[in-house]
């Protein structure tokens, strides 16, 4: 057993002047300071990568610099899913009794601190060296591909794309940490300018500064608990040219183990933080794992379904669509969301019940998945 006992966040979007240890080490005073914990209480780290700090031994430059000296520490990259599978080791890690206090962090200045053509290059590396990348293709462009695919698999049209991306523009008008505040409208979306087709500019996460960090702990260090429950991962390909077919993809697999592994049925989820690096990324895993039937997720998000007031609030921060995206931090946003939410404290945001949350973290192209529940603790 594991217990979330400490989450801390930090706006996203510039912070100039800021390095990514810096936004690190904010974020993780933040989440002991939440814990009731001090510096010398954690016995163990794990730090996600930074494509602006591509340090070969990060978890140590972090823990001294934080100025701690843990038992355990380990960097972890497996893409956007790297913030849950360190909450998922961090949980084992914990469970197993090698630590008792394991803090997870993740933070880039990856908007203020890296150019343009550096993000792409660094980016680039998801595709395979001899097939993909000599033709030039970005993140986006593989969604698009994706993308593409599973709209004429499933009757999804651009503007059921396009609502995911208002829904989460809606949340995030409501955290006054999210990189954009301005309301946005369907035709707002498709007016804007093409990334790689059918994605338009505001069917894409934007690139952002920020940290996020949380402590897994062997005991409830407060009163409001929030325990681990269980995970699962699965990983079926790296490259776009490898992938299974759409009824094959990670996220199916990964939530039948996770839902094995707990006794949990989606039908007792009562809150979501579903990844969203782009609209088709969220419409296909929140179908994948059964959030939604095949091509109805747009028509749920119409209904109401996904939102605050829904029956399966999403992402009510602004998920990495609107409240900002920086690297493995941007995932994590999800996760220190989902712990308010449990435990009463997202203000204005607050949702009627998030006794049990559904987690989903994706990295690459679809290619690996972390699934997760987490259960309110009286």
């Amino acid at each position: 057993m594991s217990f979330m006992t400490g989450v801390g966040l930090t706006s996203y979007g510039k912070h100039e002047g800021s390095s990514s240890l810096d936004l690190m080490s904010k974020a993780a005073q933040l989440a002991l300071d939440d814990a009731g914990l001090k510096r010398a209480d954690i016995d163990g780290i794990l730090c996600g990568y930074s494509t602006v700090s591509p340090h070969i031994m990060l978890a140590t430059v972090f823990a001294e610099h934080f100025g701690i000296r843990p038992s355990y520490a380990h960097a972890v990259q497996v893409g956007g899913a790297t913030g849950l599978a360190m909450t998922m080791l961090a949980h084992q890690l914990v469970e197993a009794g090698v630590c008792r206090n394991m803090l997870v962090v993740a933070g880039e200045n990856r908007l203020t601190g890296q150019s343009r053509d550096a993000s792409i290059q660094a980016l680039a590396q998801v595709g395979h060296p001899d097939y993909e990348v000599p033709l030039g293709p970005t993140i986006p462009a593989y969604y698009g591909l994706v993308a593409n695919r599973y709209m004429h698999e499933y009757g999804v049209t651009e503007e059921d794309l396009a609502e995911f991306a208002v829904l989460m523009r809606a949340h995030a008008c409501t955290h006054p940490g999210a990189q954009f505040h301005d309301p946005i409208t369907v035709a707002d979306v498709m007016a804007s300018k093409p990334v790689a087709m059918p994605l338009k500019l505001l069917d894409c996460c934007p690139v952002s500064d920020g940290g996020a960090a949380f402590v897994i702990s062997r005991e409830r260090t407060g009163e409001a608990g929030v325990r681990i429950c269980g995970c699962a991962q699965a990983h079926t390909h790296q490259h776009v040219t490898a992938m299974p077919g759409l009824s094959e993809l990670g996220a199916e697999i990964s939530i039948a183990r996770a839902k094995q592994a707990t006794g949990l049925a989606i039908s007792d989820v009562r809150y979501a933080a579903i990844y969203d690096s782009f609209t088709i990324t969220l419409a296909m895993l929140l179908e994948d794992l059964g959030l939604a039937g095949r091509g109805e997720a747009a028509d749920r998000v119409r209904s109401g379904h996904f939102g605050r007031d829904g029956a399966m609030p999403l992402n009510t921060h602004g998920g990495l669509l609107s409240y900002g995206h920086c690297g493995v931090g941007g995932a994590m946003a999800h996760l220190v969301e989902a712990h308010l939410q449990m435990t009463g404290r997202a203000a204005n945001r607050q949702v009627r019940d998030a006794s049990i949350a559904l987690l989903h973290g994706d990295g690459g192209v679809l290619s690996s998945h972390v699934s997760m529940f987490l259960e309110q603790v009286a």
